[in-house]
């Protein structure tokens, strides 16, 4: 029987004008284009302009990043932050929430319904589908920089990951995997109940309910709540599914004729190319995203890469790790 698989994948993918890119920022670039490109596929069933598409892609997006980076700093990294608030923009030294993640895809999605005019619960029910799996790849990012990891096990399968004793779960990669089963199965849902939200519903419930058991094998370092805080999450957002779920089923259904083809012409929300840009900026600006808590990254990655000792945009700082700073691995993605 072969031994473990011993982790030593370089998380950094090339270094550019003194800027690190990383695999793990590269799952949300990979992501991004796949949600855009699935829209404009699909854009004529939900009566959107192109211009809508690059809206919608902006928001959602956009969304994503900001709830991530807002959650991590606000709940995961607060006493780290409160002692250097300046590096609050700082995405590019890592901090993404997963929790945050999914909330401001929502409020992205939201906001653009709002702004549109159109059903967030039918809009919700397209985005879903790519955005599991963006939530795949993002795994198989955290599992190429080797930071979350699961309960030692002696499993033929387990990984020794760097600065970690013992041979771990791949915990990650169980999650990964869950979350790409569910790009066919949300499709399939799609196409069998029309009615707005039962999709959105579906992988509200199911993305929760089976990253419970997967969160079993995870090594939580500190228990904040009961269950470690993204198990009890996870039960959170499960239960919040089946009420979903519940209300999805008490809808009717919509009309033949998508709303937003109804209400106006496609023209009148033609986008300009202002969103163009701004789309193409954060697909870019994501590959400079690690996986990480933020006074973790010049420490760690600069023994491996020289160059990031002596930049001004990773910093070395000399602090004493705080309280929250051990649990953010139970939100990040």
């Amino acid at each position: 029987m072969p031994g473990p698989f011993v982790h030593q994948i370089d998380p950094v993918i090339v270094q550019v004008g003194g800027v690190y890119l990383w695999w793990y920022g590269l799952s949300y670039t990979l992501g991004f284009l796949n949600i855009h490109w699935w829209l404009r596929r699909r854009r004529a069933e939900m009566g959107l302009s192109l211009g809508d598409v690059y809206v919608l892609s902006v928001l959602f997006c956009g969304g994503v990043l900001v709830g991530g980076r807002v959650v991590e700093v606000v709940f995961d990294e607060w006493p780290f932050y409160r002692e250097h608030p300046a590096l609050i923009p700082a995405f590019w030294l890592g901090g993404m929430a997963t929790h945050g993640l999914l909330l401001g895809a929502a409020a992205g999605t939201w906001l653009f319904a709002r702004l549109r005019r159109q059903s967030f619960r039918s809009v919700a029910d397209a985005l879903v589908v790519p955005g599991a799996f963006l939530l795949g790849v993002g795994r198989i990012g955290n599992f190429v920089d080797g930071q979350i990891v699961g309960a030692v096990t002696d499993g033929w399968w387990g990984v020794q990951f760097p600065d970690r004793d013992g041979v771990r779960h791949p915990v990650v990669l169980y999650d990964g995997v869950k979350n790409l089963l569910l790009v066919p199965y949300l499709a399939s849902v799609r196409r069998r109940h029309p009615r707005p939200g039962a999709t959105a519903a579906r992988f509200v419930f199911w993305y929760a309910f089976l990253r419970i058991f997967i969160d079993v094998f995870r090594d939580y370092p500190t228990h904040r709540l009961p269950l470690g805080t993204g198990q009890t999450l996870n039960i959170v957002m499960a239960l919040v599914g089946v009420a979903l779920l519940w209300r999805s089923r008490r809808r009717r259904l919509p009309g033949t004729a998508p709303p937003a083809a109804a209400a106006r012409p496609a023209s009148a929300a033609a986008g300009g190319r202002g969103w163009r840009f701004a789309f193409a900026a954060l697909v870019s600006c994501c590959l400079a995203i690690p996986s990480n808590w933020t006074q973790d990254v010049p420490a760690r990655y600069g023994r491996r890469h020289a160059g990031m000792q002596h930049s001004r945009l990773y910093p070395a700082i000399d602090t004493a790790p705080a309280p929250a700073a051990a649990e953010s691995e139970a939100h990040r993605k």
